[in-house]
C-alpha cells in the first residue's frame, strides 16, 4: 500500500461524515491490516490497567467498543493488567479477557503495578504510593498474584513500580549500616526472583518475564531499581520514554532527549533483552505524544506500549498524529534497527550518583549534540562526555589519559572533575587549577560577543574555575564573571548545575526535574559554541539554537526535530553530497553547495538523507 492511500484510509475513517457503516468497517480492517504488516518494523500495543479490564471487558457491549478502538487505531497486541491499587481482577474475568482478545487476532501479555491499595499489601513510610518491600505481607501478596496469574499467560511485566522509599522502623532494621541505596537494590534484586520470576515459572515454565523501567534514570538506584543486577535475571526489559510536556511542572520539565538517553543507556545494560518503549498520555499535548513517538523509534524500539487503553476509550488529541504518522515512524524504526543513531558518548556506570549534574545528558541532546549514553568507558568514541556519573569509576583518570592520547576528544563537567579519582591529574590535563573550589552562584547574564545578555532562567555554576593554560570560551558576564566553557587542547570543562538534591528537597520533588533552568535558554551563539566542543571531523557543522536536536544514523542520515514553539532556521554545513531529500516526504531539500538552510516549523522534524 503505498503512502497516499494508507494516509487517505485514516482520513476516511477518522474524519468523513456520513460514511455508511460498511465502508468505515472495511477502513477500519484494512487499518488493521497494514498494522499488521508492519509489525516487524514497528508494533503498536496499549496496556489496559485493571480498572479498564473491569469496567470494559465485564460486558459484549464493553467488549465490542474495545475491539472497535483497538482496531482503528492499529494496536496489534494488548497488555492485561492482572493488579492495580487494591483491585485484583478475577481470574474468570481474566480468562475471557485473553479469549476474546486472542480469538479477535490479538497478542496478549499479562502486567501488574505492584501499587498498595485495600487490603493488598502494606504501604510504605514515604512521599509516594509504593510499598513497604520489607513487610512479610506486601511479599506473601504480591507472590500469590503472581501464582495466580502465570498460569494464564505467555509474558508477563512488572510495570515501574516496583521500587521503593520506605523508612520504615522494619525497614531501617533491614537495612542496618548499608546506605538506604544499597539495602533497596539488594533487597529488590532478591525480590524479583523470589516473588515474581520463581512462582511464574514454577506455574508456568515457559513464562516470559519482562521488568519495565520508569524513564527517571538518574535516580532509579535512590528506590531501589538495579540496572545491572536486575536484567540477568528478566527475559525482556522495557524502557519508559514517557517524557511529556517540557514545558510544564506536573510531571517534571523533563527533556523530549531524555526518552532517547534512557532507551538507549539501559539497552547498553539489557544487550539483546531490550524490547519496546513505553510511553503515556499524561501532561501531553498531541505534539508532545507524537514526539515521544519519534525519539522511542529513534531510540530503536521496535515496539511502543502505550499507556493506558483508557485514554484510547476517552480520545487524545495525539491519537491522530501517532495514526497519520505510522508509516513514517515504521520506516524510522526499520531504519535505525539496522543502522542505529550514532555520536559523542556519555558515560554513566550503572547506579552512579550524578550530584550536581542530574539529567545534564538530557539538555546536552537539546543543543543538537547526538549524544549516546553508554555504561561502559566507550574507548572506541571520538567524543567521550564525562558528567559527574563517570567519577564513579574508580580508574576513570586512566582511561581519560589514554584516550586523550590517541586523539580522542574529552568534554568533562566540573563536578566530574571535582569528585574523580586522581582529579588532580585530570585538573593538570584540563589546564585548570586544582582542588576547585565549591561556590554555588545563580546569574543572569552571559557575556555574549562582549556585551551582557540576560537568561530567561538563573544559570547556574558550582565552581570557581581558575584557568592555568585553559581557554575560555564562554562565561558568565559581571565584574566576578565565572568560566562556563574551556579548552585545553582537546579536552574540554563544562562548569554548570542541573539539579542536585538540595534543588529535589526545595520544592518537594522526588523523582524528575523540579524546575525550569536557563541552560536551555542559553543564547545562539552560547549553544553553537558549546556544540562546537562535541564535534569531530564526522559530523556536520549546525548553526541553531537550543531545543534543536540533531540524531546521526549509522547510515549517513540525519533527523532533526526542532522542539521550539517558534518557526527556527536551522544552517547545516554538511560534509558531502551534492543534493538531499527529506526522507519523510521524498521531498528535495533546498540546498546551496553543501550548506542547508532549514526554516522549520514549530514542533516539526525532517529526516535529511544525501542522494
Amino acid at each position: 500500500m503505498n503512502v497516499i492511500n494508507f494516509r487517505l484510509l485514516f482520513s476516511l475513517l477518522l474524519f468523513a461524515s456520513g460514511c455508511r457503516e460498511s465502508s468505515q468497517k472495511q477502513n477500519v480492517e484494512d487499518v488493521f491490516s497494514y498494522a499488521e504488516s508492519r509489525k516487524s518494523d514497528l508494533q503498536l500495543s496499549t496496556y489496559i490497567t485493571a480498572h479498564t479490564v473491569q469496567s470494559q471487558f465485564s460486558t459484549e457491549a464493553g467488549r465490542r467498543e474495545a475491539l472497535s478502538v483497538l482496531r482503528a487505531n492499529g494496536i496489534t497486541k494488548a497488555y492485561v493488567e492482572v493488579y492495580r491499587s487494591g483491585l485484583v481482577v478475577p481470574v474468570e474475568l481474566l480468562k475471557g479477557t485473553i479469549a476474546f482478545l486472542k480469538n479477535n487476532g490479538f497478542e496478549v501479555v499479562g502486567g501488574i503495578a505492584t501499587v498498595p491499595g485495600g487490603e493488598t499489601g502494606v504501604a510504605q513510610d514515604g512521599p509516594l504510593s509504593w510499598f513497604n518491600w520489607q513487610n512479610p505481607k506486601t511479599q506473601a501478596d504480591m507472590k500469590k498474584i503472581m501464582e495466580d496469574a502465570a498460569p494464564l499467560f505467555d509474558q508477563f511485566i512488572l510495570d515501574d513500580f516496583f521500587c521503593t522509599a520506605d523508612t520504615s522502623l522494619e525497614s531501617k532494621k533491614a537495612k542496618g549500616d548499608k546506605s538506604w541505596s544499597a539495602y533497596r537494590r539488594e533487597l529488590l534484586t532478591g525480590l524479583a526472583s523470589s516473588l515474581f520470576i520463581e512462582p511464574a515459572k514454577a506455574k508456568n515454565p515457559g513464562i516470559t518475564m519482562i521488568i519495565k523501567y520508569p524513564q527517571w534514570y538518574d535516580r532509579f538506584h535512590e528506590f531501589g531499581y538495579d540496572v545491572a543486577s536486575e536484567p540477568p535475571l528478566f527475559d525482556k526489559v522495557y524502557v519508559g520514554t514517557e517524557t511529556r510536556g517540557q514545558y510544564t511542572q506536573r510531571y517534571g520539565f523533563m527533556q523530549p532527549y531524555e526518552g532517547f538517553i534512557n532507551y538507549r543507556w539501559i539497552a547498553s545494560l539489557s544487550g539483546n533483552k531490550i524490547g519496546a518503549a513505553w510511553f503515556d498520555h499524561g501532561d501531553c499535548d498531541a505534539k508532545d505524544f507524537i514526539e515521544q513517538a519519534y525519539q522511542s523509534a529513534l531510540a530503536g524500539a521496535g515496539e511502543f506500549v502505550l499507556f493506558n487503553f483508557n485514554d484510547f476509550l476517552t480520545g487524545h488529541p495525539g491519537h491522530h498524529l501517532l495514526r497519520m504518522d505510522f508509516e513514517k515512524l515504521a520506516d524510522l524504526a526499520a531504519a535505525v534497527a539496522k543502522n542505529p543513531v550514532t555520536g559523542p558518548a556519555a558515560y554513566k556506570p550503572a547506579n552512579s550518583d550524578a550530584h550536581g549534574d542530574l539529567y545534564l545528558m538530557d539538555y546536552v541532546g537539546m543543543f543538537g549534540v547526538s549524544l549516546v549514553p553508554a555504561s561502559v568507558y566507550p574507548e572506541q568514541a571520538k567524543v567521550i562526555f564525562l558528567p559527574t556519573q563517570a567519577a564513579a569509576d574508580p580508574d576513570i583518570a586512566e582511561k581519560v589519559e589514554k584516550s586523550l592520547g590517541e586523539g580522542k576528544q574529552v568534554v568533562m563537567t566540573a563536578g566530574f572533575l571535582a569528585r574523580a579519582n586522581n582529579g588532580e591529574k585530570l585538573a593538570q590535563l584540563a589546564g585548570l587549577k586544582y582542588p576547585l573550589a565549591e561556590e554555588r552562584r545563580s546569574v543572569s547574564t552571559v557575556l555574549n560577543e562582549g556585551k551582557a545578555d540576560s537568561v530567561k532562567f538563573s544559570l547556574q555554576t558550582d565552581y570557581r574555575l581558575v584557568p592555568e593554560g585553559a581557554q575560555v570560551l564562554l562565561q558568565t558576564s559581571g565584574s566576578n564573571g565565572n568560566p562556563f566553557l574551556l579548552r585545553n587542547k582537546n579536552l574540554a570543562v563544562i562548569n554548570t548545575h542541573t539539579f542536585s538534591q538540595a534543588d529535589f528537597d526545595a520544592v518537594g520533588e522526588v523523582l524528575l526535574c523540579p524546575r525550569q533552568i536557563g541552560l536551555i535558554e542559553l543564547p545562539r551563539n552560547w549553544i553553537n559554541t558549546i556544540r562546537s566542543v562535541f564535534s569531530d571531523d564526522d559530523i556536520p557543522v549546525m548553526d541553531a539554537p537550543s531545543r534543536i536536536t540533531f540524531q546521526k544514523l549509522g547510515d549517513g542520515s540525519y533527523v532533526v526535530h526542532n522542539y521550539n514553539q517558534q518557526k527556527t532556521n536551522v544552517v547545516i554545513q554538511m560534509k558531502a553530497g551534492s543534493s538531499w531529500k527529506d526522507k519523510f516526504t521524498g521531498d528535495p531539500i533546498p540546498a546551496e553547495g553543501n550548506t542547508l538552510k532549514l526554516e522549520m516549523n514549530p514542533r516539526s522534524r525532517i529526516w535529511i538523507q544525501p542522494e
